[in-house]
């Protein structure tokens, strides 16, 4: 643990320095549009209205939260895709900015429990993403090759990203448990709970195509089938109705339409 919080202390101190020696770049408006055509296949499908909002989202992100290479330098791309994972989740609550957030961390690849990117993945680096809590709370860190994936044409359900900032909505009620309370209305709290378990028992029993990793928890659940939710719409709607209805409820979007 000594190990732990003398790296987290490192890295908290990293994010500090750089913050104050290298002030955030905002992309310009042409760029931005043209990067997210590419590669953020949720903006394609916006009308113009809600492609100039979403662009506006963007950049208010970028304004407010320190994104950070380590190991790595960072570019546009980066930033368009780190921020888009944000702004993806929230984008049905208008008003509504991440507080629980100052930064971001990209590191080349998957890392370990010390928060170390080099070595073999079979000894325990595996990470591709985690947000921080106590020394480490405000703090996100994310793979970035990982990141890519999500966003790539071959994602299929998958998106790192978006999943690392579901479980930031899911810790503004004070609890990282599956069930965000200060978005899902109450009335669908039982409902929610019962659904998840009954999927929980269908994927253990390989009768889902939910990915397994949802089985871990109800946080994991939550931000793994919010990932199936925005990737593809249309097929999580057409396989697991009653979660998509009760996700386009907490989220306030309707992908699939």
């Amino acid at each position: 643990m000594l190990i732990i919080a003398i790296v987290a202390i490192a890295i908290i101190a990293f994010i500090i320095f750089n913050k104050k020696s290298k002030p955030v770049a905002q992309t310009p408006m042409p760029a931005l549009k043209q990067l997210l055509t590419q590669h953020i296949e949720f903006y394609n499908n916006l009308d113009d209205a809600n492609r100039a909002d979403f662009e506006q989202r963007i950049q208010t992100f970028l304004t407010d939260v320190h994104i950070e290479g380590v190991g790595l330098e960072l570019d546009d791309t980066d930033r368009i895709m780190v921020a888009s994972s944000a702004v993806i989740p929230i984008f049905g609550f208008k008003d509504w900015t991440y507080r629980n957030v100052t930064n971001v961390l990209l590191y080349p690849d998957t890392f370990d429990k010390e928060f170390q990117f080099e070595g073999n993945e079979g000894e325990g680096r595996n990470i591709m993403g985690m947000v921080g809590n106590g020394y480490m709370n405000g703090q996100m860190i994310l793979s970035r090759n990982a990141l890519q994936k999500g966003f790539s044409k071959k994602s299929g359900k998958e998106n790192t990203g978006i999943h690392e900032f579901v479980h930031l909505l899911d810790k503004t009620d004070g609890a990282t448990d599956g069930v965000p309370e200060n978005f899902l209305p109450h009335e669908y709290t039982k409902p929610w709970l019962s659904m998840m378990h009954q999927e929980i028992h269908k994927i253990e029993k390989g009768h889902s195509d939910i990915d397994p990793y949802a089985t871990t928890n109800e946080a994991e659940f939550f931000a793994v089938v919010s990932e199936y939710f925005f990737e593809k719409p249309d097929q999580f709607q057409t396989k697991h109705p009653e979660l998509y209805d009760i996700l386009s409820r907490t989220f306030r979007q309707d992908p699939a339409k």
